[in-house]
């Protein structure tokens, strides 16, 4: 399998009301590339956020059938990766929160 660079790994965290929540429990949740593995994930977030990585959970997201008048299409499947820290590691997602 092709190595891909970190910087196109993990795309953007998600921020919902749920991954706040697990926030606390130092468990945070990203969307990164389809064709990335647990390890390659492990490894750009320990590297973007200097903060060590303990297990990663991935999962497929199917996209969704969307309508706008008598057009349809369908959004993009995604892949999502729930990474949990060491005790007392965290990152800051959001600046000065």
């Amino acid at each position: 399998m092709k190595a891909l660079p970190i910087a196109e790994v993990v795309r953007h965290p998600l921020i919902t009301e749920k991954g706040t929540a697990q926030s606390a429990q130092g468990k945070y949740a990203f969307e990164v590339a389809p064709s990335a593995n647990k390890e390659q994930i492990k490894e750009a977030v320990e590297a973007l956020f200097k903060v060590k990585v303990v297990s990663v959970n991935v999962m497929n997201r199917q996209g969704k059938m969307k309508r706008m008048g008598r057009s349809q299409g369908m959004t993009h499947a995604w892949r999502k990766a729930v990474v949990t820290l060491r005790a007392g590691d965290k990152i800051q997602i959001i600046e000065g929160v």
